[in-house]
């Protein structure tokens, strides 16, 4: 069988295309955007890629088109999938009926921490022997793949509130009958398809909806609209998880729910803790245990990532030292505070993050590790407000706030965006500059960057290259 993936370098359209080959199917796709590390990871696995999206990629014709969401009517690959008749589905779809069925489903959502969370999951259950499937929407560094079918009833997935296709506009994660389910907070985002917050909330609690009685619902304390969701029904039991969370919550909590997880911090970047397990036993025995990792992860974002994967994996029957044991082992998402070189003591990271809170979670994380080491450093944030929220200027208030950590903020200027730069930098409190063109940020960093200093790059797009721009101009 042979099918055409249409958007095949997205990070779940690629991790798809990577499932269907292991298969046995015979793999092709087309995408106008076509850059490492997806391109490099797909064409490593054997899959066809074309550039473009010209009808020719579609023929001889497949047997299955599977069109990503990012395509709709007008696009020459789409029209001509309709025109001619061609057998066709959305990525979700093809997901839950072809791989998902039968599986136990741990589902992953969220605004912030999705790809991670699932990433540290996954590899969970891999250190316990579980021999789990996975999606994961990005590079891992502890597996090879991006996705994998696995050799169990365990199924990892990433689960997206994004619309499944232009024909389904239903939430990706809609699809995919998570018995347990992951929701690490919700904010807005996605503005070019949802109307306000309240539109978002509406498709998690579809979701909600969707996960069985003998499931598990795993959600962050104090999280308003999270907690606005699950009042508008749900029927699935529930645990919850924080960072220091004073011993009195969590009794209660524990009580009302069996189990409350909690984290004491042993220092503010997050590379060591104390994982806390309250339990109230149906005998009415109150047990608490304690463990402590430490690992390569810093960020209080990544602890909580890791604090929500490890409850999930604990559903399944992974006991907690041997989660924290894989903890300790796991080594991170690409793009997601990559390191991708060190010229003449400049460090030079790569960052995924597109959306305020989680820009300024990463920038605090790094901010708190750089103070905890000895010698001068300054960070230094080159920001591309590339996701169609961040270009609308719908987060400029929060956008601004969000760069406190950095002592620089370099922006680059999209086109056709509604977002006030200048208003921006008006704004900031520490210097703050605004760029045309990649090359002129290449220039500004050559001259500025001394050793020791950090420049994280944050873009959700290959950003021109600009990683590599940035290692041979210091060089």
């Amino acid at each position: 069988m042979h099918i055409h993936i249409l958007g095949i370098c997205g990070t779940f359209m690629g991790s798809l295309a990577v499932l269907a080959k292991q298969m046995g199917l015979h793999v092709s796709g087309s995408d106008e955007k076509v850059y490492p590390p997806m391109s490099t990871h797909l064409q490593e696995q054997g899959i066809d890629l074309c550039e473009g999206f010209k009808p020719d990629h579609l023929q001889p014709p497949p047997d299955l088109v599977i069109i990503g969401n990012a395509l709709s009517r007008g696009n020459p690959a789409v029209e001509y999938v309709l025109s001619e008749g061609l057998s066709y589905t959305s990525g979700p779809q093809w997901l839950a009926q072809y791989v998902l069925r039968d599986r136990w489903v741990l589902g992953v959502a969220g605004t912030h921490g999705k790809t991670t969370t699932s990433a540290m999951l996954a590899w969970i259950l891999e250190y316990a022997g579980l021999k789990p499937g996975y999606l994961i929407g990005g590079v891992t560094n502890n597996f090879s793949q991006s996705a994998n079918l696995g050799d169990s009833d365990f199924f990892v997935v990433e689960a997206d509130e994004y619309d499944s296709a232009f024909f389904d506009k239903r939430s990706k994660f809609i699809h995919y009958s998570s018995r347990t389910l992951v929701l690490n907070n919700l904010e807005f985002d996605h503005a070019d398809i949802f109307e306000n917050l309240e539109a978002i909330e509406k498709q998690f609690h579809h979701l909600i909806r969707t996960v069985p009685g003998n499931g598990l619902i795993i959600f962050p304390y104090n999280d308003a609209a999270i907690e606005k969701v699950l009042g508008m029904g749900c029927w699935t039991p529930r645990q919850q998880f924080e960072i220091n969370v004073p011993a009195k919550n969590c009794q209660q909590y524990a009580e009302n729910a069996g189990i409350f997880w909690n984290v004491e911090l042993s220092n503010d970047h997050g590379s060591e803790f104390q994982l806390v397990k309250y339990e109230k036993k149906r005998n009415g025995e109150e047990v608490t245990n304690s463990y402590s990792l430490c690992w390569s992860q810093t960020g209080l974002h990544n602890v909580k990532n890791a604090l929500a994967a490890l409850v999930a994996a604990h559903h399944v029957g992974v006991d907690v030292p041997t989660a924290i044991a894989a903890l300790s082992k796991y080594s991170g998402v690409k793009r997601r505070m990559e390191l991708r070189g060190e010229v003449k003591g400049i460090k030079i990271y790569d960052d995924f993050a597109h959306h305020p809170t989680a820009i300024k979670m990463t920038l605090n994380g790094i901010a708190a590790r750089l103070q905890s080491d000895s010698g001068p450093a300054r960070l230094i944030a080159v920001i591309e407000p590339r996701s169609a929220t961040m270009k609308l200027g719908i987060h400029q208030k929060e956008l601004s706030d969000s760069c406190y950590a950095a002592d620089v903020v370099l922006w680059y200027r999209p086109k056709d965006a509604k977002l006030d730069l200048e208003a921006l930098v008006s704004a900031s409190d520490g210097a703050s500059f605004i760029f045309d063109s990649v090359d002129e940020i290449v220039s500004h960093l050559k001259e500025l960057c001394l050793p020791g200093d950090n420049v994280v790059i944050m873009s959700n797009g290959g950003f021109e290259g600009i990683h590599d721009k940035v290692l041979r101009a210091l060089d």
